[in-house]
């Protein structure tokens, strides 16, 4: 290998990437936008959507309930509910959103509680549906009201005290730092991101420096100059990669610096609670460092991948399903439950993901950090090998 060479080579490449508009676009503007309009984004959209689900009324149907009417009335007595009549559809309006809710009052109701015998009272809602939902609390909440009235009734009738229904209280108090809790939330979300992105840096390039060049006829000359075959594919291979870590690069700044500029916090729940975010200087760097073989693994498939095709077109088609391949495991880390263990710690990407989640709640486990780095570096080594192999194949390079 000729470090010269290589190095001339790469020059050459980093001289018309920066002439190019979409490389820089994808590489530079994308990565810095990206955080900014995302978390700006996600804070203005649930602040609007939770406050339009607060502000409305629900409406809510009550299924029987003819021979009840005590808790029908003090179900109509709730003013954040309104109540509409009955209809054999009733299912289909919820899942309509035409209705937010119904109550299922069980026939001879309230016979059955002042005989003391125990009913069920069924409240239908749409799942997953936001406004649906508060439409469901609210109805179950009337209802809690309406059963500790009739145990305090019961109680009183026997001159029994009403601390009888709950002689002890229970409370639920956070003590994890609201770092680690604002990490948990979203932590898994800003590796994916990171992942993403570094993938998107490179395949732009690695399109151009292959199937770019088989199209524009300069493979051909380049082939011809009396540069060998192993420094002509490292020499694009780092410009790849120069492309693929600036975007890694510049997606952790934004990130860091847009959690930093917008007060460390998110807008979260219908409790309106915040989600706070600290990222250090210690886990900008960790996040980056993950990154790093991580980069070089994509960096030297894309090209690998492009290679084999005659035109940009054809590129870009044999490239759209690696994207598949990347998002699936990077998704995956994204799901409640999903934790980083020995086994998954060998999963490339999917591996990063989970490792970067970790890192920004502030807990480092430095075997599995270890074991991710150095397996992710022989996955890209691997996929340099493969890389310098397929550069040197006749039948790739001058596929008709």
């Amino acid at each position: 290998m000729n470090l010269h060479a290589v190095s001339v080579v790469y020059r050459k490449e980093l001289t018309e990437w920066l002439r190019d508009r979409r490389t820089l676009i994808s590489t530079v503007l994308v990565p810095l936008l990206a955080f900014p309009i995302l978390i700006s984004g996600m804070i203005s959209l649930s602040s609007v959507l939770i406050g339009a689900a607060k502000k409305e009324v629900p409406k809510v149907m009550i299924i029987g309930g003819d021979d009840s009417p005590s808790v029908v009335a003090d179900l109509r007595a709730n003013k954040e509910l309104e109540f509409v009549p009955y209809a054999e559809n009733w299912k289909d309006q919820i899942s309509n959103k035409e209705i937010r809710a119904a109550v299922e009052i069980p026939k001879g109701f309230q016979a059955s509680l002042e005989n003391g015998t125990s009913e069920t009272v069924q409240i239908d809602y749409y799942e997953g549906e936001l406004k649906s939902e508060f439409g469901a609390e609210h109805v179950e909440s009337t209802l809690k009201n309406y059963r500790d009235d009739v145990i305090k009734k019961r109680l009183a009738a026997k001159n029994l005290p009403d601390s009888l229904v709950s002689p002890f209280e229970t409370k639920k108090q956070n003590v994890a730092p609201p770092e680690k809790v604002g990490g948990a939330s979203i932590g898994s979300f800003i590796g994916y991101m990171v992942i993403i992105l570094s993938m998107t840096g490179a395949i732009y390039p690695a399109i151009d420096l292959t199937a770019g060049e088989k199209e524009r006829g300069t493979m051909e000359t380049i082939l011809c100059s009396p540069i060998s075959r192993l420094d002509l594919v490292l020499g694009k291979f780092l410009l790849i990669f120069s492309a693929s870590l600036t975007t890694a690069i510049l997606s952790v700044t934004s990130m860091g610096l847009s959690f930093a500029y917008m007060g460390h916090s998110l807008a979260a729940g219908s409790n309106g609670a915040g989600i706070h975010m600290n990222l250090g200087l210690m886990s900008v760097v960790a996040v980056f460092l993950m990154a790093l073989p991580l980069s070089v693994l994509f960096s030297a498939a894309l090209m690998t991948i492009a290679l084999f095709a005659k035109t940009y077109k054809e590129a870009q088609s044999y490239l759209t399903p690696m994207t598949f391949v990347v998002v699936i495991p990077a998704v995956a880390s994204v799901m409640p439950g999903v934790e980083l263990t020995p086994k998954l710690a060998l999963i490339p990407i999917l591996n990063t993901s989970l490792v970067c989640k970790e890192i920004i709640t502030g807990t480092y486990h430095w075997n599995s950090i270890f074991l991710i780095f150095a397996s992710t570096c022989v996955y890209a080594a691997v996929a340099i090998f493969i890389a310098v192999k397929t550069f040197q194949r006749e039948s790739v390079l001058f596929r008709s």
